[in-house]
């Protein structure tokens, strides 16, 4: 493990968030220093953290103790290809070929966003001057405007200036520091929730590949798009009817009514979905062996069909439908043979 990793885990086991959060860009040199006889055997070397301008603004910006305290747990990294270190010192520099907000991955973007909310109840907390961080902030807020702007995304923070914080928290509304934490955090969660999930779902895909029932796949496309769309309850609670065609969809190309007798004697309409699909699961995946992945094909089907109605959607509900959705079509596809090698 390099040394930049190395810090980055300390930093976390000694709970240094903000700091942590400021190097996740980083890159770190270290330059050794003319040797001397008064140095007990080790090299003397400084420090070289590049970072983009925004974060090297705010590294230059810690406090004292944070710094001296960033320097201690320095001074107790040895990395494997250097030998005995001493640091003496710390310099941040700006990272000309860092990447833009533009360039980053959802889970990046979520990480700037979660570096302008600290920002912003920092200030309003008794902790860092608005003077010494507000150039920055507007910075990011502009960048993270354009970042969000391209993914059609509404920026949830009104403020363009930390000045025009101010004059919201100190006008009477939020007179105490817990009132200013809780609207902040309110700002920005969703937001940050809905990138962080949207990498994780991409991330948790096993089969990227179309399912093969063209309706079907179309229907999936759909949803995903106007979930990353959706900002409004009507919005969200649309993704849920798109799932709910998607379902019917993918019913009505594996159900057969010769082969899949329905469970409760009641013939499904064209259109029930959750009849046709249950019959075909307890057709198909008949017997002992099959009971838990029965079970787990009936639980998601319950799940899609649940959030469908919902009319209280939001970001996370939408979410689940159509992950719920996804995997009914995974695991009829996988059961039908449309996943087989």
């Amino acid at each position: 493990m390099d040394t930049l990793e190395t810090l980055k885990r300390l930093l976390e086991h000694n709970r240094l968030d903000r700091i942590l959060k400021l190097l996740r860009r980083a890159r770190l040199e270290i330059q050794r220093l003319d040797s001397s006889p008064f140095n007990d055997g080790a090299d003397p070397a400084k420090v070289l953290i590049f970072t983009p301008i925004e974060d090297c603004e705010q590294l230059r910006d810690l406090k004292d103790f944070q710094k001296e305290r960033l320097t201690e747990l320095l001074k107790e990294i040895h990395p494997e290809s250097a030998g005995d270190l001493c640091i003496t010192e710390i310099e941040f520099l700006l990272d000309a070929n860092a990447p833009t907000l533009g360039q980053l991955t959802d889970a990046e973007l979520a990480g700037e966003l979660e570096v302008q909310r600290e920002i912003m109840i920092d200030v309003a907390t008794g902790g860092a001057r608005i003077q010494a961080v507000n150039s920055a902030y507007r910075k990011r807020r502009r960048r993270i405007s354009d970042a969000l702007r391209a993914r059609g995304i509404p920026d949830p923070n009104p403020y363009d200036d930390l000045w025009d914080w101010y004059n919201k928290w100190s006008s009477g509304d939020m007179p105490s520091y817990a009132s200013r934490r809780v609207y902040i955090s309110g700002l920005f969660s969703s937001l940050i929730d809905r990138l962080s999930s949207d990498e994780e779902a991409r991330g948790a895909e096993v089969f990227e590949e179309p399912s093969g029932w063209t309706k079907v796949d179309n229907g999936l496309a759909e949803v995903r798009s106007r979930l990353q769309d959706a900002a409004t309850p009507e919005q969200h609670q649309a993704v849920g009817l798109l799932c709910r065609e998607t379902i019917i969809s993918l019913a009505q190309a594996v159900f057969d009514p010769e082969v899949h007798p329905p469970i409760d004697d009641v013939d499904p309409s064209p259109t029930d979905a959750k009849r046709m699909l249950e019959a075909y699961f307890e057709k198909e995946l008949a017997g002992g062996p099959n009971k838990e992945a029965r079970k787990h094909a009936r639980a998601s089907l319950d799940l899609a069909n649940k959030l469908q109605h919902d009319r209280t959607a939001d970001f996370r509900k939408a979410a689940l439908c159509a992950e719920a959705t996804a995997s009914v079509v995974n695991i009829v596809a996988i059961v039908s043979g449309q996943r087989d090698p």
